[in-house]
């Protein structure tokens, strides 16, 4: 760890730490924003459980239905 830290020390070096960090962060962000997309995709979820979609959609269409009948 001292030996980091004396690197550290040097402009060349500390700018390496901080465009492997600023790399390590991209890509990072570039993973959650493929996990957030696939997560908020309909098709997705009618790919993985297409049994509860249709479920949840006879539900709310049973439920739009009832509620119009009053």
């Amino acid at each position: 760890m001292p030996e980091r830290v004396e690197q550290l020390n040097e402009p060349k070096a500390i700018q390496e730490e901080i465009d492997r960090a600023r790399a390590e962060i991209s890509r990072s962000v570039l993973t959650l924003r493929e996990r957030v997309d696939e997560a908020t995709d309909w098709r997705t979820w009618v790919r993985r459980r297409p049994v509860l979609v249709v479920v949840a959609a006879l539900t709310v269409g049973l439920w739009l239905g009832w509620r119009r009948g009053e």
